[in-house]
């Protein structure tokens, strides 16, 4: 994914007075770490949807498409030079 592609990640939020900061869902307190997890564990998107009834399907693919951005993403450490 490209940069730009953050852009499209509107249920992505980031808020510091919000679970610290994370990113989480539409202003939610649930992080997409949280969602990535259950999805890590084998949960299925019915089963996450049972558990948070109050997300959506959406929730989910963006929360993966954030999650594999961020992975992608490049650190380049600053030199004290």
């Amino acid at each position: 994914m490209r940069a730009n592609t953050m852009k499209n990640l509107e249920r992505i939020t980031l808020d510091p007075g919000v679970m610290g900061g994370k990113p989480c869902i539409r202003g939610l307190r649930v992080t997409v770490g949280a969602l990535v997890a259950l999805v890590a564990a084998e949960k299925t998107r019915a089963d996450i949807l049972r558990l948070y009834p109050y997300l959506e399907a959406a929730d989910i693919d963006q929360a993966l498409a954030y999650a594999a951005w961020r992975v992608e993403e490049l650190e380049v450490p600053l030199s004290a030079a």
